[in-house]
């Protein structure tokens, strides 16, 4: 496997590139890491079915904490900051990495 610091299960199958960088960069910095390991159900209708959940694209497992990408689709972007906003509330660790902050990282590990 070409990821030193990947915790998984299986091998990641990322979504998106940006995905995929990000965890390059994890990696390069020897940070553990898995991809996508847990879905959240956020609501749950009568018969107990899933409404909505999130799926957070990183976990780092020593610092108990998630990584949302909002780096694909900008326009989803309110939608995800709900599902976060909601996951937080029940004490998850939950960091929303943008666009920008995205072109930070890259800029800085990249360069």
């Amino acid at each position: 496997m070409r990821f030193r610091h990947y915790r998984g299960k299986s091998p990641p199958r990322f979504a998106h590139p940006a995905e995929e960088e990000l965890a390059e960069l994890l990696d390069a910095e020897g940070i553990p890491w898995e991809y996508e390991p847990r879905t959240f159900p956020l609501e749950l209708g009568p018969d107990g079915s899933v409404h909505e959940a999130i799926t957070p694209d990183f976990y780092l497992p020593e610092a108990d904490a998630y990584i949302e990408c909002t780096v694909m689709k900008q326009s989803n972007t309110h939608k995800k900051n709900r599902k976060i906003r909601k996951l937080r509330e029940r004490g998850e660790i939950v960091a929303v990495l943008y666009r920008r902050d995205f072109q930070r990282l890259r800029a800085k590990y990249r360069s």
